[in-house]
């Protein structure tokens, strides 16, 4: 009875967690809109929704989609579902990005389920928001250019990687273990078995996790440049 108790307070606890971690990434972003980005797009509520409904949907069915690296155990899968959402971030501003960031997780849940006891879905919004975030805001704050998005996508990028690795070693591997009933040995282990540097905790975010975002951040970035400036004048997105 005693340890129903403890994984009952320990999944509460946790949703907790995301729950702050979500509003707090929001108010941020809020923050940054409305106090450092000067050029408003003029949307419409109405189509400001709908475009955060499509690019949410799009990104949901791309996290579905995942690809397995070769140098991270299998629960480290590639995916490209934070393209949709650098898009829409870049057309509607940073609160845009962070609402279909979090509602692609949502939908990815209803799609697929969890095979992660949900860690790794709140892993994916955290990380992903790292990148979202900062390559919003400076592009909505330098002239909305390719050099600005370029720049945006580079801070981006490496706060992904940066963070995602921190996030990973100190909560996520740990909370992993503890929900899913996992010991962090077993983790590490099945890290070994894909590369034999692989020993602990920091040497399996050296080597599986900070190469995993920084190649996933580079190609949604790459991708990004590359199809933006054509989807702005297909929207229709004004100043």
């Amino acid at each position: 009875m005693g340890e129903l108790f403890t994984q009952i307070k320990d999944n509460i606890l946790f949703i907790l967690a995301c729950t702050a971690c979500l509003a707090v990434t929001v108010v941020v972003a809020w923050l940054c809109q409305r106090f450092l980005i000067r050029e408003k797009r003029k949307v419409s509520v109405a189509r400001r929704c709908a475009f955060i409904g499509i690019f949410s949907a799009i990104s949901a069915v791309l996290m579905v989609f995942e690809v397995p690296v070769f140098f991270a155990p299998g629960f480290y899968k590639l995916d490209f579902s934070e393209l949709p959402v650098l898009l829409c971030s870049f057309a509607l501003g940073p609160v845009a990005g962070v609402t279909a960031e979090a509602l692609k997780v949502i939908l990815k849940i209803l799609l697929k389920g969890t095979s992660t006891a949900f860690v790794g879905d709140f892993a994916n919004f955290m990380v992903g928001v790292m990148l979202v975030l900062p390559a919003s805001v400076i592009y909505g704050c330098t002239g909305r250019t390719r050099r600005s998005a370029a720049w945006g996508l580079a801070a981006g990028a490496l706060l992904m990687t940066v963070f995602g690795s921190f996030f990973n070693a100190i909560y996520l591997l740990p909370k992993f273990a503890d929900l899913y009933g996992m010991p962090l040995d077993s983790i590490i282990a099945m890290g070994s078995e894909v590369n034999s540097s692989i020993n602990s905790v920091s040497t399996l975010v050296l080597f599986a996790v900070a190469p995993l975002n920084l190649l996933k951040s580079a190609a949604v970035s790459i991708v990004t440049l590359l199809l933006y400036p054509s989807l702005e004048r297909l929207l229709h997105i004004r100043k």
